[in-house]
């Protein structure tokens, strides 16, 4: 009586093994684009990638995950993110400051303080820093400008770049000064940053005048108090981000 054949045994590796490789490669490639979505540097990287070496597949004596220091232990944080949260301090410190010396001063109706994506604006209302239809600055205001100056010339701020803007209403003026709102709000500015320079010792480098007319309104100019809002100067502190790019759209023109 004939024997039985034995099965043909199959060659490779076990049919388990496919699904087995599938599954690391996915999420091998999941992991990769969690890091390419994210902000890292080439350090960070090469980290990620050494913990995947061993364990793409089945290797004899091979780890799962590599002990590299920089996966497990806290990974140091991108220095441009740091920056970016010490100067959001600093901003919000100097905030404070100037709240404080306004609310001592009972100036609340005068001067708003806002902390926005570019900066911190110190807004001078109305006709706090100019009389109506001037760009010479008000002798009342030369205390809260000084204390801004000596406050933006102390080591904490040093280094802050400031530019200040003029605004006005949509209401033309036309004199032998100031044929138009250009002339007047570029003037208040100019006239400001001077004063900075002059009296409060501020590098003039670190300074910046801009007038902006009727443009850029932040109110409606169809009432009496929106034009009063429109009617304004901002000092703004702005943040190293936006001074930087400012800096290069300078450079390429």
């Amino acid at each position: 009586m004939a024997k039985d054949k034995c099965p043909e045994c199959k060659q490779g590796a076990p049919e388990w093994m496919n699904t087995y490789g599938d599954m690391v490669t996915l999420l091998m490639c999941f992991f990769v684009l969690l890091f390419a979505f994210s902000s890292i540097d080439a350090q960070k990287f090469e980290a990620v990638m050494l913990s995947f070496q061993g364990s793409a597949g089945v290797l004899e004596g091979g780890k799962s995950l590599s002990e590299a220091p920089m996966v497990f232990d806290a990974m140091p944080e991108n220095s441009t993110s740091t920056k970016q949260v010490i100067e959001q301090d600093k901003l919000e410190a100097l905030k404070k400051k100037v709240e404080e010396y306004i609310n001592q001063n009972q100036m609340q109706a005068e001067v708003d303080v806002e902390l926005e994506s570019y900066g911190l604006i110190i807004r001078f209302k109305d006709n706090v820093l100019f009389d109506s239809g001037s760009a010479y600055v008000k002798t009342d205001s030369y205390d809260i400008l000084a204390f801004l100056g000596n406050l933006l010339t102390s080591e904490e701020f040093i280094d802050e770049q400031i530019r200040v803007e003029g605004h006005t209403d949509n209401v033309p003026i036309k004199t032998a000064i100031y044929p138009s709102n250009w002339e007047l709000s570029t003037n208040r500015a100019t006239n400001v940053v001077k004063f900075f320079i002059e009296n409060a010792g501020l590098l003039p480098e670190r300074l910046s005048a801009s007038g902006y007319g009727e443009y850029h309104p932040i109110a409606v100019n169809t009432t009496t108090e929106g034009r009063a809002a429109n009617r304004r100067v901002d000092i703004v502190v702005v943040k190293t981000a936006d001074t930087n790019q400012t800096n290069q759209s300078q450079g390429g023109q």
